[in-house]
């Protein structure tokens, strides 16, 4: 495994894209910070977004996990890059010939992919306890710790998402024109969804069936966190809304989101296996 990964990240090292986007994710993970400092101050209205206790333990766990799950796209532009640069460089090709399997290959593509959830959620794990630590009003240990599921979550929302673009870098070669795709598929999931929605409006048929498709359930794994926040439930009570939701994080999703993963990682090595390279 370990030998597989430096394989990879030695062909990141030496990839300017790859590093400016890298660095370019890690760097808005960190600019949630800022999120501390906005205030808005617009007339009668005054608010001060860390005030309102989006840094509160247990809150931020789910707040952080949720705005960075948003920045993913910038992992998998480089995720897709890797596998096209191997066809368009050659290097697939002299991987082989250098005594690298096929399975070899792929699996050191889902190593990387591994490593790249893994660091980001220690990253974001990180940047949250700080955040907490200096702005919540609740730092004993017990709340402190609590809700970190929302952090398994986001390892397998990160993992599930980059075996998909992994598995169409794969079956397309082309990084621009794999991107391209899965948007269009995540638009037509979308749109149908809303569709779906809209024909059965009062009862749960679109999410009950839309819960097993890959973008759905990328999505049912963390929740929008923005209606947990006492002010949000203030205004929603004074106009008549009910804002109640399920925040938890079910073992099904997860379940779904790696079976999903575990898919797409079998059918690239299954691609790659038939093809004549």
């Amino acid at each position: 495994m370990l030998r597989l990964l430096k394989i990879e990240f030695d062909k990141l090292k030496y990839n300017k894209a790859s590093r400016i986007l890298i660095l370019t994710y890690f760097i808005l993970l960190v600019l949630i910070a800022l999120f501390a400092v906005i205030k808005f101050d617009i007339g009668p209205v005054k608010f001060h977004l860390a005030e309102m206790g989006i840094f509160n333990f247990p809150y931020i766990w789910h707040f952080n996990t949720f705005i960075a799950g948003l920045l993913k796209f910038f992992l998998l532009l480089v995720i897709v890059s890797m596998v096209s640069n191997e066809y368009s460089n050659k290097t697939l090709k002299q991987n082989l010939i250098d005594g690298l399997s096929k399975k070899e290959f792929i699996l050191s593509k889902f190593y990387t992919v591994l490593a790249f959830a893994f660091i980001s959620t220690i990253f974001v794990f990180l940047v949250s306890l700080v955040l907490g630590l200096f702005y919540s009003s609740f730092i004993e240990s017990s709340i402190i710790f609590t809700d970190l599921e929302y952090l398994i979550a986001f390892f397998v929302k990160l993992v599930g998402f980059f075996a998909f673009g992994l598995f169409l870098g794969v079956l397309i070669k082309r990084s621009a024109f794999a991107v391209a795709t899965m948007i269009v598929l995540f638009l037509v999931e979308f749109i149908s969804y809303s569709v779906v929605s809209a024909y059965n409006r009062g009862t749960d048929l679109a999410d009950n069936i839309y819960q097993f498709l890959p973008f759905k359930s990328l999505w049912n794994l963390i929740d929008q966190p923005f209606s947990r926040l006492s002010a949000v439930k203030a205004v929603a009570n004074q106009v008549g809304e009910d804002l109640s939701y399920d925040y938890a994080v079910h073992w099904y999703e997860i379940a779904i989101v790696l079976c999903w993963a575990a898919l797409f990682i079998f059918l690239s090595y299954r691609l790659l296996k038939m093809r004549d390279l």
